[in-house]
């Protein structure tokens, strides 16, 4: 439990002050919407759906801002840069991106269900308000006013004939809101492990309709739905005082008729920071993306595993690194992410391809015909990861699954190079077993001359172990791998971490693209 929260007290911090938040601008929200006056009459016609709707938009709106900052990679990669020298547990914050993407997703979702059913309750109530009695307020106040241009109407709904599918299909806010949750759904299903996994292509194609989310979320609002009392009309009707005598409205030494606005759309407000941002993100890395890359060498390994080295102007990296790659000739619009499996100290920058589904099987295929010209490539890049701050620990253990493993073949390589140049700021203390097995034949993934073992450990005795020969170090636990590992591996990180800071302490770092 100790080294749970060495570890994860930061992350606490961050998703309790999001919760946080979230639940402070609900609250705030609803009440505004449930006690002002401004909203009296309103609440008169739909109740309190009308403080639900309000309240899941707020939460909604922030939520948006707040969603696309996570995969702005090259902001990541410069926060990462520029808190070189900064805390450890600080650093590691910048690892969870792509999980508190997630989580801010998830929120998405769960205000949208809110806000939707909250607007169902309203539209019923806005179509059933033409059915009340006659003479009851809820009546008056629908028909109080015409639907003519400029007119202060405070029901949306025109007049009886209008239906709540009508209404939906046929009103700026109806129609925008069907589009931005079909894109939201959409995007969520398509973003699944399976899909993922197995249909890459699918996930990448439907996870762009962001962009229609975020038009229609912008538009969303422009309609007025949702109207309150004008602040010249509460000057001169007071609702909780002139609201008894609506009959009498209009008439001399009486209350004037109330008159109605809708809401400015407020939306934009929330996102056009981060959609900036973002664009500004796309731009620059679409510039980057243009720049030549030349394909020095092309190696083919078994169990269909291509090698690609590679150069390309100013491109500089560092350890456990990952780019961006797209062939043209392949998919124009796809981009696969690739962890760079060279050292910084070489003079080019190699990607390991495995094939794993249609795009890479069709780059394999591509480079396999020596007839045709070798295909062009883009690549974006490169973007940090955890693994960068594998030289910050004493004592660093290495974990890849599969083709998991060609993070740390830079890491291993940049060792080795560490070594033969005698660097004395190498803070690892694994440096020379790299250098026992020089000699030995190359591994048939990773061409390191540091052979890979194969198979599952037993992690329980390879932790002791480690915590018997560095009783008081500092041990960086770096995965390449699927989920179910990681939570074995985490789960050893806190058992065989010390409650004494002095000892041995374990750190769990995975990779998440």
């Amino acid at each position: 439990m100790g080294n749970w929260v060495v570890n994860h007290w930061f992350s606490a911090v961050v998703l309790v002050v999001w919760l946080g938040l979230n639940i402070f601008l609900f609250v705030y929200a609803f009440l505004t919407f449930e006690k002002e006056d401004k909203y009296y009459y309103t609440r008169e016609i739909i109740g309190s759906s009308l403080a639900w709707a309000r309240a899941s938009a707020r939460c909604l709106n922030f939520n948006s801002l707040l969603i696309l900052l996570p995969v702005c990679r090259n902001l990541l990669s410069f926060l990462r840069g520029s808190c070189s020298c900064c805390r450890r547990t600080l650093r590691k914050q910048l690892d969870h991106n792509l999980t508190f993407h997630k989580l801010v997703a998830y929120m998405i979702c769960l205000h949208t269900v809110i806000h939707i059913a909250a607007h169902l309750f309203n539209f019923e109530r806005y179509s059933r308000s033409y059915k009340a009695d006659k003479d009851s307020m809820t009546f008056t106040l629908s028909t109080l006013y015409s639907h003519e241009k400029g007119s202060p109407w405070l029901n949306p709904f025109p007049s009886p004939n209008m239906t709540a599918e009508l209404m939906t299909f046929t009103s700026i806010a109806g129609l925008t809101g069907v589009i931005i949750t079909l894109a939201l759904i959409l995007m969520v299903t398509s973003a699944t492990e399976f899909i993922r996994r197995c249909y890459f292509e699918v996930f990448w194609y439907t996870h762009h309709l962001f962009v229609i989310y975020f038009i229609g979320l912008v538009i969303h609002g422009i309609g007025g739905i949702v109207r309150g009392q004008t602040e010249d009309s509460m000057k001169e009707h007071p609702p909780r005082k002139c609201a008894q005598q609506y009959e009498k409205w209009g008439e001399p030494s009486h209350c004037k008729h109330p008159q109605f606005g809708g809401l400015p759309a407020e939306s934009w407000k929330w996102v056009l920071s981060p959609v900036i941002l973002y664009v500004f993100e796309r731009l620059v890395r679409f510039y980057r993306s243009q720049q030549k890359v030349v394909i020095t060498k092309v190696v083919q390994h078994p169990s269909k595993v291509l090698e690609l080295q590679m150069n390309k102007r100013g491109f500089r990296m560092e350890v456990g690194q990952y780019i961006f790659v797209n062939c043209p000739s392949v998919s124009p619009l796809e981009w696969h992410p690739f962890t760079l499996t060279s050292a910084p100290e070489e003079p080019f920058f190699s990607i390991h391809i495995r094939a794993a589904g249609d795009w890479t099987e069709t780059l394999l295929r591509a480079f396999e015909q020596q007839n045709s010209p070798m295909p062009r490539l883009e690549v974006d890049g490169p973007f940090g990861t955890a693994s960068e701050d594998v030289f910050q620990y004493e004592v660093a253990m290495l974990v890849g699954a599969g083709i998991g493993v060609t993070p740390f073949a830079s890491i291993l390589k940049s060792i080795w190079y560490k070594f033969r140049h005698a660097d004395h700021t190498l803070k690892t203390k694994t440096a020379g077993h790299a250098a026992l097995h020089f000699d030995k034949p190359t591994d048939v993934v990773t061409g390191l001359k540091q052979k890979t073992s194969f198979g599952r450990p037993m992690w329980d005795n390879e932790f002791s172990t480690v915590a018997a020969l560095h009783p008081r170090s500092v041990v960086g636990v770096f995965l390449c791998g699927p989920q179910t590992l990681a939570k074995s591996l985490r789960k050893c990180c806190n058992h065989y971490s010390s409650l004494d800071p002095r000892k041995v302490q374990f750190y769990f770092n995975k990779e998440n693209f």
